[in-house]
């Protein structure tokens, strides 16, 4: 597959620095974009309990890479995209 993508970490000439998160994908309806749904822990020092929490991160999809709901995939921090972008997908883990 070609790839033409400026956008794509991969073929393209867009730099990536900063967090690596892992998710899962759970929406795709955009064009080009993905929202990710990553979990993860934190501790509450005053109750000495653990908290799980979510969040919704929006990513770039590059054509090349083309994430579907449900797969596993990592990504990776850029430069500001558009408005709410700021993340790009790197990889996909594992497919859904």
């Amino acid at each position: 597959m070609e790839c033409n993508d400026s956008k794509c970490p991969v073929h393209g000439g867009l730099k990536t620095h900063g967090y690596e998160f892992d998710g899962i994908v759970v929406s795709d309806k955009a064009r080009k974009t993905i929202i990710i749904k990553r979990e993860y822990t934190i501790f509450l020092k005053k109750y000495e309990r653990s908290l799980r929490k979510t969040s919704r991160i929006p990513a770039y999809n590059p054509d090349c890479i083309g994430a579907k709901t449900g797969d596993h995939v990592i990504i990776a921090g850029t430069r500001r995209l558009s408005k709410t972008k700021s993340f790009v997908v790197t990889k996909i883990v594992k497919k859904g």
